[in-house]
C-alpha cells in the first residue's frame, strides 16, 4: 500500500489537533496538483523543521482548486486558521504576494484525521531529505516505508490497525464507504457537476451550493449521488419543497410558487426540462432512491 507524507507547519497542526475535526483542508499556497492519489490513501503530517517529526495524518478524499474565500466558506477553522484574514495572511506570506479573496489555492480534502501527542511523534524515514518542500510517497511493503507504517499503526491501536490493513479500504469505493463530512461533500459535488448548476448551467462559483437530495437531518448521507449542485436560490426552493428533480431527472416546479408568490417565471421556464448538467460517472449521478424520497417527503405539488 502506498501512502503520502506531506509537510505542514506547526500552527496548522496545533489548531486542528485541538479541534479534532472530522475532516481538514490540507491547503497549498499554489494550485499545483500534488502526486496522484486514490481516495482513501493515507496522508501523514510531517511538521516543518526544526521540529521535523511526523505528528499525525488523515485519508485523502479529493484535490480541488478553490478561491481563498470559498476555501474559507467551505472549511472555515478546518483550514487550520482562526479566521479568513489569518488564512489569507498565511497564503500571502508563502506566495510572497497579497492573497485576495479570488486567489486560488490547492485544497487537499482529507477525512478522519488523527493527531499524535508529542511524546508519540515519529522521526521521518531514513531517506528523508531536507530539500523536500512538498512531500514524498512511500510504500508500506518496502523499506523505509514499512518501518514508518508500522510505527503509525502502533500508535493508532489494534482496532484501527486491523481496519487500515484491509486493502479494500483504499480506492474508488472509499468515497461510498467512509463517513465523509459536510465540507468534503460540498467539494466533491461541486467538482462532479463541473462547477455548474445542474438545472440552469450557471457557472458563477460563489452562487452555487451543494444540495442534499435526501436531507442530512433525515439520514441522507454525504455522498455525491445524494447531491445536486444548484444555484443558491434554487437550492433554497429545493430544500423547502417548491421544486424537485423527479426520478426521470426532469426538473419540476410546484404550482405553489405561482400561487404563493404570484410569480416564478424564472423557475417555470425550466419546468419539465431534463437536467442536462450531470456527473460523467454514472455512480455519481442522482440516486433514484434519494430522488423518490425528495418527491414523496419534501416536494409539495
Amino acid at each position: 500500500m502506498q501512502f503520502w507524507v506531506g509537510i505542514t507547519d506547526g500552527d496548522w497542526f496545533k489548531q486542528l489537533s485541538a479541534m479534532k475535526p472530522d475532516e481538514v483542508n490540507f491547503w497549498q499556497p499554489h494550485a499545483r496538483k500534488p502526486a496522484l492519489m486514490d481516495p482513501g490513501t493515507p496522508f501523514l503530517f510531517k511538521l516543518k523543521s526544526p521540529v521535523s517529526k511526523i505528528a499525525g495524518g488523515a485519508f485523502f478524499v479529493r484535490f480541488s482548486v478553490l478561491p481563498c474565500q470559498l476555501a474559507w466558506e467551505a472549511f472555515r477553522e478546518k483550514n487550520g486558521a482562526r479566521s479568513q484574514v489569518e488564512l489569507s495572511h498565511r497564503i500571502g506570506r508563502l506566495r510572497r504576494e497579497e492573497a485576495r479573496p479570488s486567489t486560488t489555492i490547492g485544497c487537499n480534502v482529507l477525512a478522519e484525521p488523527f493527531f499524535f501527542p508529542p511524546e508519540k511523534w515519529i522521526d521521518p524515514p531514513s531517506d528523508w531529505s531536507p530539500n523536500i518542500v512538498v512531500g514524498k510517497r512511500y510504500d508500506s511493503a518496502s523499506e523505509p516505508g514499512a518501518a514508518l507504517w508500522t510505527d503509525v499503526l502502533a500508535r493508532l491501536g489494534r482496532i484501527r490497525e486491523e481496519e487500515m490493513n484491509t486493502d479494500a479500504l483504499y480506492g474508488a469505493d472509499y468515497l461510498f464507504r467512509t463517513r465523509l463530512g459536510q465540507d468534503a461533500f460540498r467539494v466533491l459535488v461541486t467538482d462532479a457537476y463541473h462547477r455548474r448548476c445542474a438545472v440552469t448551467g450557471e457557472k458563477t462559483l460563489p452562487a452555487l451550493e451543494a444540495a442534499h437530495i435526501k436531507a442530512y437531518n433525515q439520514s441522507g448521507p454525504h455522498r455525491i449521488d445524494n447531491g445536486l449542485l444548484l444555484r443558491a436560490d434554487i437550492h433554497r426552493l429545493f430544500d423547502d419543497g417548491y421544486v424537485t428533480v423527479d426520478p426521470s431527472l426532469h426538473f419540476v416546479v410546484s404550482r405553489r410558487v405561482r400561487e404563493e408568490f404570484e410569480n416564478g417565471r424564472e423557475y417555470y421556464r425550466f419546468h419539465g426540462v431534463r437536467v442536462q448538467n450531470l456527473p460523467e460517472t454514472i455512480s455519481q449521478q442522482p440516486n433514484r432512491e434519494f430522488l423518490e424520497w425528495h418527491n414523496q417527503h419534501c416536494f409539495v405539488e
